[in-house]
């Protein structure tokens, strides 16, 4: 029954999130459009990618005991193909310095990967260790990226305007956290436990200030147009940085 419940709450938990990474293509389709990526960073997306190839490899039989993390997995790799389609557009329409530099960095995410990989198959010969190993990496990763909804939050408390922090991603976001929290409880899996759990309080701040500052009539302070761009770009990434929110 409990196996039953959890496979339902991870389909659940995998369209939203799904949803969660494809908000991007917004973005992808205004640099298409100018044929430029302007001020925006690739840095979230090279993150995000990282963090679903680590998580994919995670929810995979040889890390996990067979296909109980199966939504984990199917969840990362439609991750892993819109965050490679998100880079490749990058590169296309970026100059040639930041194309080499987003190069370099996609080389090295994917040598790290690589060494996850061989790690985790060869030298660990246990699933308990190797989730341990590679959970243990996840967390870290998610962990880190967590801090980017705060980006919003900061962003919302300097203009005093919400502008900035979409009320309907910072719920998205929440409820993401909130459906894989259950996931990881059904399952008593504490590497997808840990980040979600985190991520459920960054979702309740966002949504606390965004109901404080959704009342406040001031007007909004206003930032030079690099600040903004720059701000937003790291905070709209949130439900890919999230990866699968796992």
């Amino acid at each position: 029954m409990v196996i039953s419940i959890r496979v339902i709450v991870g389909i659940i938990g995998s369209a939203v999130c799904v949803l969660l990474y494809a908000v991007p293509i917004l973005t992808f389709k205004r640099v298409i459009r100018e044929a430029s990526v302007g001020e925006f960073s690739c840095i979230p997306y090279i993150i995000t990618l990282f963090s679903a190839f680590t998580w994919g490899w995670y929810g995979f039989p040889v890390v996990s005991c067979g296909w109980e993390n199966l939504s984990v997995f199917g969840t990362c790799c439609i991750g892993v193909f819109f965050e490679i389609s998100f880079i490749s557009i990058y590169i296309w329409f970026a100059p040639r310095e930041k194309k080499k530099f987003v190069i370099l960095m996609v080389s090295l995410v994917l040598t790290i990967i690589c060494a996850i990989v061989f790690s985790s198959s060869y030298i660990f010969h246990t699933h308990h260790v190797r989730k341990l190993f590679v959970g243990s990496i996840g967390i870290v990763t998610s962990m880190s990226m967590l801090s980017s909804p705060l980006v919003a939050v900061k962003q919302v408390i300097k203009t005093k305007s919400v502008e900035f922090m979409p009320f309907y991603l910072s719920l998205f976001s929440l409820l993401t956290s909130l459906i894989w929290v259950a996931y990881g409880i059904l399952g008593r899996d504490p590497y997808i436990m840990a980040p979600n759990g985190v991520g459920c309080l960054t979702g309740i701040l966002q949504l606390v200030v965004y109901c404080i500052y959704s009342r406040c009539k001031e007007p909004p302070k206003t930032l030079s147009c690099v600040e903004q761009i720059n701000d937003l770009e790291v905070a709209s990434s949130l439900g890919d940085v999230n990866g699968c929110k796992s």
